[in-house]
């Protein structure tokens, strides 16, 4: 908490004074430390920080948050590369969690999230039962919530990565989502202490700890621009693989996945076997990655993907209108839409009305 001192300073400071009080150096070491930064050396020999971090400290023992510097054995190892020093040297952790667990995924994209982009994410979480990997995000609205939320209804676990203080949810209306991601067995990390005043600026720093904490980072929709894009990019600059899940050409927040993909900044997940086959872990089943089961997407005949393609041109219509536009009989309508919805290529909302889900 001292002012100025980031984690870079704070590694190399512990590197030169790996077993002494720093704080009670003498004043000619601390300054000649720090050269022209008078401040940072005035504010540690002033003990500036000694109130707010012994108010901070109470806070934590109050509600039980662990407080995890970065020579500590809990802290999250992946946050110690070499390639990630640009991250915190301390994190506060609600929650039990291993912090450091064989493998972890980090599943992020727009706050805007598609029916069909919740459906893939609910789908690609499901397949990585079998890995026994955390989920990590960001809680925020869109795809983060529905990676937090299908990571609780398939068992697994899933760190939330916060971009502020733990005195606080936000958006608001994730707090029952937070409350039960904890007693589900996950946590809520984040590198700021009580207090802390939601900052845009905030959640872009904080994406870099969701990039860090995974081995990979899978981007289920995002536009042309936005935080899901940064956080890919993070992830590949920590030398981290980055995944994208393609969509249609002409699809907003399909944009930027494409995109990831064409540039080659981005491996393309089909399902769970595509991330496990380039991550060297164990296929997620014993079925082929051909096999559509496996598959996010389903394999559609021409009938069917017409169907799909009005619906989304549409977004929603009922069956009396679907057969309308296709010269086809009410009954064989029926039967195709009930393929699509076993598919699991659409769904059915009050009032009869289909709706698209894949991509």
């Amino acid at each position: 908490m001292t002012p100025g001192l980031g984690p870079t300073s704070c590694r190399k400071l512990l590197e030169l004074y790996p077993d002494q009080d720093i704080f009670s150096l003498p004043p000619s070491e601390i300054k000649a430390a720090f050269g022209s930064h008078h401040a940072i050396a005035e504010a540690i020999l002033g003990r500036t920080a000694f109130p707010r971090a012994e108010e901070e400290i109470r806070f934590c023992e109050r509600n039980k948050i662990r407080v995890l510097f970065y020579t500590d054995e809990a802290f999250p190892q992946r946050l110690n590369r070499e390639e990630t020093q640009d991250c915190p040297v301390l994190l506060y952790v609600k929650g039990d969690l291993d912090l450091n667990p064989e493998r972890a995924v980090s599943v992020v994209g727009t706050r805007h999230a598609t029916p069909q982009g919740r459906d893939v994410t609910d789908r690609l979480v499901a397949q990585m039962i079998p890995l026994a990997t955390p989920i990590v995000s960001g809680l925020a609205y869109g795809i983060d919530t529905a990676a937090h939320t299908a990571a609780l209804a398939h068992g697994l676990p899933t760190v939330a990565v916060l971009g502020h203080g733990l005195d606080r949810i936000y958006p608001s209306a994730n707090r029952r989502l937070a409350i039960e991601i904890l007693e589900k067995g996950g946590a809520l990390v984040t590198e700021y202490p009580n207090g802390t005043v939601i900052n845009p600026g905030y959640f872009p720093a904080r994406n870099r700890i969701i990039a860090a904490l995974s081995d990979a980072t899978v981007v289920v929709e995002a536009s042309e621009k936005g935080g899901a894009l940064i956080t890919a990019a993070i992830a590949s600059g920590y030398h981290r693989e980055v995944f994208a899940v393609p969509g249609r050409v002409a699809d907003k927040y399909s944009t930027g996945t494409n995109n990831l993909i064409a540039t080659h900044r981005a491996l393309l997940v089909r399902n769970a076997d595509d991330i496990a086959y380039q991550m060297g872990w164990p296929l997620t089943s014993r079925q082929s990655a051909d096999d559509s089961q496996q598959q996010l997407f389903a394999t559609l005949n021409k009938e069917e993907q017409h169907v799909l393609d009005l619906l989304h041109d549409h977004q929603q219509l009922t069956l009396e209108e679907l057969a309308s536009l296709t010269d086809m009989s009410m009954p064989r309508m029926a039967a195709l839409m009930f393929n699509l919805e076993m598919q699991k290529a659409v769904r059915v909302l009050p009032g009869h009305l289909y709706q698209p889900l894949l991509l």
